[in-house]
């Protein structure tokens, strides 16, 4: 099992500064190649930019740069992983999600290969770079390829234990990074990430809002508000979206939400709903996300407003959803 050092609030602000790529790449994988020897890293020309210099200068005969050539870094990654070694994939979500669609599925879905694919400016955070360079359809495609483990960490710090937990599982795992520098720190001490275990943030009596990603510190925020206006709302941080933990949806809610940076369709929204068609009385769901649709390019916060995923925006759509029930 890979050792890390205890995790406390001076190293939550320093995760925090380095975003969840950097605290990754920047800090967390030197842990995990001190005690697994094998671990190798890939990237398709996105070394600097993703913090690896450190580890390329420490570790060479540890790192590969493929290339603007993702589909080729997959067929790398598959045949070193088949040799013994672990190797950990990344590039932006849109790339190892839709450009390397298909190798993702024989290789990782089909063969299961042991790989760790790690994407990075996930949801709206590369916006600035245009449509093509954002990614809202990561999640509904990885979702569709067997026996692949999904995770959507909420802060710096639960990406690098998200991390070691891939590195640990030994199948197919897909690391879902979002935001940039200067991540909201959820996470201010030790705390115990599980595969597959959804995380209790705050109770609530009326609704509850599932989240995953940078959107369950505005879920927290949002919960705050809607207690002054009387509403009571438990939240929710699905870090794992695929095996989803269907044990801590409510049941006796008045509604539950969901709220992801992700098109509602196919993502957190579409898998919850998945497991509440199995219910007999399940309760109103309302899926928050990006309404099926490309959005203007620009920074992320214009992004999430133009989304209707500002804070504000959210709070309104979950009163006018609530009086609609009434």
């Amino acid at each position: 099992m890979t050792q890390v050092a205890e995790f406390n609030s001076l190293k939550a602000r320093t995760y925090s500064r380095l975003g969840q790529r950097g605290a990754i790449f920047g800090l967390g994988i030197f842990d995990a190649i001190g005690q697994n020897s094998n671990l190798v890293v890939l990237t398709a020309d996105l070394a600097t930019l993703s913090g690896l210099e450190r580890f390329r200068n420490q570790y060479p005969d540890n790192f590969y740069n493929i290339g603007i050539a993702e589909q080729n870094m997959l067929g790398v990654a598959a045949g070193l992983s088949a040799e013994g070694f672990l190797p950990v994939a990344t590039t932006y979500a849109t790339f190892l999600s839709l450009r390397s669609c298909e190798q993702v599925r024989h290789y990782m879905g089909y063969m299961q290969q042991n790989i760790i694919l790690i994407g990075s400016g996930a949801g709206l955070s590369m916006g600035f770079s245009g449509n093509t360079h954002y990614s809202i359809e990561d999640l509904a495609v990885m979702r569709a390829i067997p026996n692949i483990v999904i995770l959507s960490p909420s802060d710096a710090g639960q990406a690098v234990k998200a991390f070691h937990a891939a590195v640990e599982l030994k199948r197919p795992v897909y690391i879902r990074l979002s935001g940039g520098l200067n991540c909201p720190t959820i996470y201010k001490e030790e705390f115990t990430f599980t595969v597959g275990k959804g995380v209790c943030l705050k109770e609530g009596e009326d609704i509850q809002i599932i989240a995953t990603g940078m959107m369950v510190y505005k879920a927290l925020t949002v919960a705050e508000i809607l207690a002054e206006k009387g509403i009571s709302a438990e939240v929710v941080d699905m870090h794992t979206i695929k095996p989803l933990d269907a044990s801590i949806i409510s049941r006796n809610k008045k509604m539950i939400v969901t709220l992801e940076e992700h098109n509602v369709l196919g993502g957190l929204g579409s898998a919850v709903a998945e497991c509440l068609t199995l219910e007999k009385n399940a309760p109103c769901l309302f899926r928050i996300g990006i309404e099926d649709t490309f959005l203007s390019p620009g920074d992320p916060d214009f992004l999430l407003e133009q989304a209707g995923l500002s804070v504000e925006k959210i709070v309104a759509k979950v009163e006018n959803k609530l009086e609609s029930l009434v």
